[in-house]
C-alpha cells in the first residue's frame, strides 16, 4: 500500500457528472482528483472509436434549459458543436411511424378502423381513468388510452426494462411531470416559448439538436484535458475498493490502481458511482437497513452492436425505435446522420443496434461474434440491410446503464437519502450516483450544485429531478419575475360564481333603485319616459317609490343570473385552457422521457 495522497476534493467517476464537478472546481481555482475505474472517460456518454468509426453508447442529443450547462458545452466544444436536424421513427408491423407521432401518418399507416378504436380508447380513459395510478401501464393508459399504449409503448418499454409494464413504477415516468409548475406552463403558453432566447440558450428543440463533431466522448475527453492542464488529476483504471468513514464523515478511500493498493484522502467527496455499490464499500459497514435498501436497487444493462454497412445511405433517421417483438434489438442508431464526421468513409454507413439486457443473462454472455451475427440477422428480418452488405462490426457492453424504477425503488431511495443526509462531506450526483433516470445535462446540473455546496451554498440535490428544477437555470438572481407570476396567478384564479353573481346583481339592483329615486326627486311634467318603458319587462315597475324597489329586485335577479353565467363560462374556458396547457406539457415531457431510453 502506498503513501496517502491528500486532496481538497475527491471525485469518484469520470462520467458527465464527475468531470463536470472537476471542471467547475477548476473554474473556482480548487484542485481535485477524479478516480475512474474504466480505461476511458465519459461513462455512458463516451464515444468508441473502432477503425475510425465513432459510435455512442446510446444516442446523446445535446440540448438543455440550463444556462450554466449550455455555457460549459460551448466553452469546451466551440466550433466542434454542430447543430443537426432530427428524424426519429417507430418501426411497428413492418411500417414506419414518425416520432413524435403525426396524426396523418399514424392514420394512414394504422388504418381508419384501428385509428378509431385508439381514439375511442383515449376518450374512455379520460372519462374512466384507472385509480390508483401506481404502475407505468396505468400512467400511460390514463393519458393516451389502452390501445395506443399497447400499440406504441408496451413492446418497446418491456424490451428496455425486461419486466412487464405492470411492474414498473409510475414514478419512473411521473418524475418528469411531478414538479411541473402550472403557473410556469400558463406563462409559457401566454408569453410564448421561442426556440431561442436572446442569450442563445436553447429553450425547446423539436426538429433540431446539438451534437459534438465526433460524438459526446469528444466533450468529455476535452474536459479531461482542461482539468489536467489546470492542475487537477484524472486517474483511469483506478477503482474504489473501500470507503472509510467515522463520525458522519468520509475519511479516506482505498483504491486499486493498476493492481496497486493506494489510500486517497480528501476534505470533500463527490460520488457518481452506482449508489448501491457505494454503500457496500463503506467500512465499517452501514446499518443493516441501509445496506438492504441499497441491495434492492436494480439496474438494466445495455450493449451496442455497431455494424459497418457498405452503403452510402441506409435511412434518413437519426434513430429508429423497434416495436417488433420478433427481434431482440430495441433501437437502431445511424451515426452518420448524427454527424458525418462519425464515419471515415462517406460511401459507408455505421449502424448501432442497441440491446437491453441484464448482466449475466443469455444476451449479455453471447460472444462478440455471435452478437454481430445476431445483428446481421435481425437487420435482414427488419428489411433494412442485407447481411451481405455488412463488412465488419464491434460490440461494446455497458453495465448499469439504466436505474430500474420497480415497486421497491422509491422506499429504498428514501432510506438511502436519509443516510447520506447525515454524511457531512460526501455528496452523490448523476444518474447512477442518485439512482435517478436523468439526462446528461441533468447529471451535470447536480454536479454543478454539489460544487456550489462545497463553496458554501445549500442546494438539495435530490430535488433536482423534476421538470421545474430541471428547466431552471443556476443563477444568483430570482428565476422568475414575481410581479409577472403574481399577475398570472390573479388572472387565472378561479372565479367564485356566487360572489361574482351577487356583486353584479347588487350593482344592477342598486343602480336601478337610485336611477328611479333620482327621477322621482328630479320631478317635472313627464317623469322618466324612457325608464318607464321597463314596465313592459319588469311587471309592476313604475317610476315611483314602490317601483324603485320592484325594479331593484328585477335588476338584482337578472344581474345575478348574468354574472353567474359569465363566471361559469369564464371558469369553463379557463379550465379547458389549463387542461390543454398541462396536456401539452405532459406530452412534451413523455416524449423527452422516451427519447432518452
Amino acid at each position: 500500500m502506498t503513501e496517502e495522497n491528500e486532496n481538497s476534493v475527491v471525485i469518484i467517476g469520470a462520467g458527465p457528472a464527475g468531470l463536470t464537478a472537476a471542471y467547475e472546481l477548476c473554474r473556482k481555482d480548487t484542485e481535485s482528483i477524479v478516480l475512474e475505474k474504466d480505461n476511458r472517460v465519459g461513462g455512458l456518454s463516451k464515444t468508441v472509436n473502432y477503425k475510425g468509426y465513432h459510435f455512442d453508447i446510446g444516442g446523446h442529443r445535446f440540448f438543455t434549459k440550463v444556462k450554466a450547462v449550455n455555457r460549459m458545452w460551448n466553452e469546451v466544444l466551440k466550433e466542434n458543436f454542430l447543430r443537426r436536424s432530427r428524424l426519429s421513427r417507430i418501426y411497428y408491423r413492418k411500417k414506419f411511424f414518425y416520432y413524435p407521432l403525426r396524426a396523418s401518418n399514424a392514420l394512414y399507416e394504422l388504418g381508419i378502423w384501428k385509428s378509431f378504436l385508439i381514439f375511442f380508447s383515449y376518450i374512455w380513459a379520460q372519462i374512466f381513468p384507472e385509480k390508483p395510478e401506481e404502475t407505468f401501464e396505468q400512467w400511460v393508459s390514463n393519458r393516451f388510452g389502452k390501445r395506443l399504449y399497447q400499440t406504441f409503448f408496451k413492446s418497446y418499454t418491456e424490451k428496455v426494462w425486461g419486466i412487464p409494464c405492470s411492474e414498473i413504477s409510475a414514478e419512473w415516468a411521473a418524475q418528469r411531470i411531478k414538479g411541473l409548475s402550472l403557473i410556469t406552463a400558463v406563462k409559457n403558453a401566454l408569453l410564448g416559448q421561442n426556440n431561442h432566447r436572446k442569450d442563445g440558450v436553447i429553450k425547446t428543440l423539436i426538429d433540431t439538436f446539438y451534437y459534438p463533431k465526433r460524438g459526446p466522448g469528444m466533450m468529455w475527453e476535452a474536459v479531461t484535458d482542461i482539468v489536467r492542464q489546470r492542475g487537477s488529476q484524472v486517474r483511469l483504471n483506478a477503482e474504489v475498493a473501500k470507503v472509510f468513514w467515522e463520525n458522519n464523515e468520509v475519511k479516506t478511500l482505498e483504491i486499486n490502481a493498476n493492481g496497486q493498493r493506494e489510500v486517497v484522502e480528501g476534505k470533500y467527496y463527490i460520488s457518481s458511482m452506482p449508489i448501491g455499490e457505494l454503500i457496500q464499500k463503506f467500512e465499517p459497514a452501514v446499518p443493516e437497513g441501509v445496506l438492504q435498501a441499497a441491495m434492492k436497487l436494480k439496474y438494466r444493462d445495455f450493449l451496442t452492436v455497431a455494424l459497418i454497412v457498405n452503403k452510402q445511405e441506409v435511412s434518413s433517421d437519426n434513430w429508429i425505435y423497434i416495436h417488433d417483438p420478433d427481434v431482440k434489438v430495441g433501437r437502431i442508431q445511424n451515426y452518420k446522420n448524427w454527424s458525418p464526421h462519425m464515419v471515415p468513409d462517406p460511401n459507408k454507413t455505421c449502424l448501432g443496434l442497441e440491446y437491453f439486457c441484464f448482466e449475466g443473462d443469455r444476451l449479455w454472455t453471447l460472444s462478440d461474434e455471435e452478437l454481430i451475427e445476431l445483428g446481421k440477422k435481425e437487420l435482414k428480418m427488419l428489411g433494412l440491410v442485407e447481411a451481405s452488405d455488412i463488412s465488419d462490426g464491434a460490440v461494446v457492453r455497458m453495465p448499469k446503464a439504466y436505474p430500474v424504477y420497480d415497486s421497491t425503488c422509491e422506499r429504498s431511495l428514501q432510506i438511502l437519502r436519509q443516510f447520506f443526509g447525515r454524511i457531512d462531506n460526501l455528496q452523490v450526483v448523476g444518474r447512477n450516483g442518485m439512482h435517478k433516470y436523468n439526462n446528461q445535462d441533468h447529471s451535470m446540473l447536480t454536479a454543478m450544485m454539489a460544487v456550489e455546496n462545497i463553496l458554501g451554498a445549500n442546494h438539495d440535490l435530490w430535488q433536482v429531478n423534476t421538470d421545474q428544477e430541471y428547466s431552471e437555470e443556476i443563477s444568483r438572481k430570482p428565476l422568475e419575475d414575481p410581479v409577472t407570476l403574481t399577475a398570472i396567478k390573479r388572472a387565472f384564479a378561479r372565479m367564485d360564481k356566487l360572489a361574482f353573481a351577487t356583486a353584479v346583481g347588487s350593482v344592477c339592483g342598486l343602480g336601478m333603485f337610485f336611477a328611479t329615486i333620482w327621477l322621482i326627486i328630479k320631478g317635472g311634467g313627464v317623469v322618466g319616459p324612457n325608464l318607464q318603458l321597463l314596465g313592459q319587462y319588469f311587471i309592476g315597475y313604475t317610476v315611483s317609490i314602490k317601483g324603485a324597489f320592484i325594479g331593484m329586485g328585477y335588476s338584482f335577479l337578472w344581474g345575478f343570473l348574468s354574472g353567474w353565467l359569465f363566471a361559469y363560462i369564464r371558469n369553463l374556458g379557463l379550465a379547458l385552457f389549463i387542461y390543454r396547457v398541462k396536456r401539452k406539457a405532459e406530452l412534451l415531457s413523455l416524449r423527452d422521457l422516451f427519447d432518452h431510453f
